[in-house]
């Protein structure tokens, strides 16, 4: 009797074709992972340049900048005046802005501003204390925006700096809950979780994962308001000199 033939596949040729398709979709979720944090960190570059807008919109009403929020539930500015640096930084007071709470990571946007602008009326000779450092191509930390020594009119830092967290490290939910750090190495990182050791010092630098980097591994994004744009906008709007 003639054997007929079996067209099935075999136990081998369907662990292939599994093995096949699993590389296949673990390939394409590494992908749609990569796409959406590049949408989320758009997102959230959109967010922080849309608060950058609405501290200039408030100095032009309030002739000042605001305070940090004192609450992560109600997000309204200190009603108290800062006595230092460090006492004004903290999270961005989004009701008082009317801006968006937190980052496309839930993670509640971060806030710093020089006391001389919040506290009172600022004028065109007011000296700014934020500084903004990057690394140069050898690792070394440079200034974007500042300088090493004692601020100016002369030599200008800035008013006021507002950054995202990003995705690992540091941060505080929308419910109010502080995330740890988690990583050991990550030095600039912590260097804008602080402020520096006096709440003036921030950095911005392109996203690595690479620990061994210089500074560490890096996903915070940074924005901060020049004074010469902040002025200009005060003196087109009357509110300055």
């Amino acid at each position: 009797m003639k054997r007929e033939h079996c067209n099935g596949f075999t136990l081998v040729e369907m662990a292939i074709v599994l093995l096949i398709l699993g590389l296949l979709l673990g390939g394409g979720l590494t992908v749609l992972g990569s796409q959406l944090e590049q949408q989320r960190a758009k997102d959230t570059q959109r967010l922080l340049d849309e608060a950058r807008e609405a501290l200039i919109g408030f100095a032009i009403v309030n002739g000042r900048l605001p305070r940090p929020a004192t609450s992560a539930v109600n997000g309204l500015e200190n009603v108290a005046a800062c006595a230092t640096d460090l006492a004004c930084s903290g999270l961005i007071p989004w009701t008082t802005l009317g801006t968006t709470k937190a980052d496309a990571w839930g993670k509640i946007l971060r806030y710093s501003v020089t006391p001389a602008f919040a506290n009172a009326n600022f004028l065109l000779n007011t000296v700014a204390t934020k500084k903004i450092q990057t690394r140069d191509t050898g690792g070394a930390l440079v200034y974007l925006a500042g300088q090493a020594g004692v601020c100016s009119a002369a030599d200008p830092c800035v008013p006021v700096v507002v950054f995202s967290h990003g995705r690992s490290h540091w941060g505080t939910t929308e419910a109010g809950i502080a995330i740890p750090d988690g990583s050991g190495t990550n030095v600039d990182e912590d260097t804008n979780q602080t402020g520096g050791a006096l709440g003036v010092t921030y950095v911005q630098r392109p996203s690595t994962e690479g620990t061994t980097a210089l500074g560490g591994e890096f996903d915070d994004l940074v924005i901060w308001l020049p004074p010469g744009i902040l002025f200009n906008r005060m003196v087109q709007a009357g509110r300055l000199p």
